[in-house]
């Protein structure tokens, strides 16, 4: 019985999670960014109307619509020629004023460096004989080798990315010759689902279905 209400907990949870998750992050953004935009927005209409809770929420739904609207078009508009001198312009003021720039540098190498890990997505998944002969694993190839690295060797090296099991977002950096690495058929998502699953979770070269391996003891009668 207590097994029982155990895994009803459990599934209580795992079913309110994303739903909670959503409330926090809209509530989040209706508090945070919502109540001072609306504010800016709309300081002409009267404060008892505007204090209104139906007519407060929908100010706010409405300055956060808005303040998304601002931001894309400002994206769009760095595109532009004009928009990129404008920007260049302005990160030149920030880089001047004490203090301010320091806060902006730290900043823009976060962003930046946050959005160059975006850009280097896997290529393809290899198998590769890691840590020691006849052990093999999985990994991502990520791009060649360039500079030192590559010049510090005669062959043409490729990197390659091996995650942990089963958190992914942890592994090594291999740079490995290109004649040590074996290019497969799966997708990046289906190499994930190996990784993540433990091996549980293989993919049919077939179909691309994903296949699940039996026990051990049970697939030789045991």
């Amino acid at each position: 019985m207590l097994r029982s209400l155990r895994n009803a907990f459990i599934t209580g949870v795992v079913v309110i999670l994303p739903l909670g998750v959503t409330i926090i992050v809209i509530s989040f953004l209706l508090e945070k960014l919502g109540t001072p935009a609306s504010n800016f927005f709309f300081w002409y209409l009267d404060p008892e109307w505007r204090n209104l809770p139906a007519i407060e929420l929908m100010l706010k739904m409405i300055s956060v619509v808005v303040v998304f609207l601002l931001i894309t078009l400002l994206g769009c508009f760095s595109r532009f020629f004009l928009g990129r001198m404008m920007l260049v312009s302005l990160e030149r003021l920030l880089n001047r004023v004490p203090l301010i720039n320091l806060v902006y540098r730290t900043v823009k190498q976060i962003v930046d460096t946050f959005s160059q890990q975006e850009k280097a997505v896997f290529q393809e998944v290899v198998l590769i004989e890691y840590p020691r002969p006849r052990c093999y694993v999985l990994g991502f190839l990520t791009g060649s080798a360039k500079g030192e690295t590559q010049n510090a060797s005669d062959e043409h090296l490729l990197n390659i990315f091996v995650p942990t099991t089963p958190n992914p977002t942890s592994g090594f950096l291999l740079m490995l010759p290109e004649s040590d690495i074996t290019r497969l058929k799966m997708s990046i998502a289906d190499g994930m689902k190996v990784i993540i699953s433990g091996g549980a979770v293989v993919p049919s070269q077939s179909n691309g279905e994903p296949v699940q391996i039996e026990n051990p003891t049970e697939a030789t009668g045991a």
